[in-house]
């Protein structure tokens, strides 16, 4: 019998692994330079705030070390980053967070809540500080 407790445990450690990882991709790109033809961010700049949590905050959900604060963090910059670079508060097809006649915001949007949700969450049975909490 399959014990679906322990499978949901699983696959939310799967999801916030991944998650976290692709996250802090993101960050490699505008804080490294590294898998991205772009200039890199101006050292200070908003953008490059957004790199540094992309980055620290991404590898800190993947390995789940202060999770919910991490989380909490990704998903408010996730959620600037929608509002100010995506939407800009414009109304028509704009207001749509698809690629062409939307805004192209689709991926900072599914960041943001599901960043809210491991906020929520926490960190899960597959996590650092889960076994911190156990020590």
């Amino acid at each position: 019998m399959i014990d679906r407790a322990r499978l949901e445990g699983l696959s939310y450690a799967v999801l916030r692994i991944v998650a976290g990882l692709c996250f802090s991709l993101h960050g490699v790109q505008k804080i490294l330079g590294q898998l991205t033809t772009k200039a890199q961010p101006e050292m200070w700049s908003q953008t490059w705030f957004g790199g540094v949590i992309e980055l620290v905050g991404g590898a800190l959900i993947a390995v789940g070390l202060f999770t919910r604060p991490a989380a909490f963090l990704a998903s408010g910059t996730m959620a600037v980053a929608y509002i100010q670079f995506h939407w800009k508060f414009q109304l028509g097809e704009k207001l749509f967070p698809i690629s062409g006649p939307g805004n192209g915001g689709e991926l900072a949007l599914i960041y943001c809540f599901l960043f809210l949700w491991i906020t929520i969450h926490g960190a899960g049975s597959v996590s650092l500080d889960r076994m911190l909490r156990r020590a």
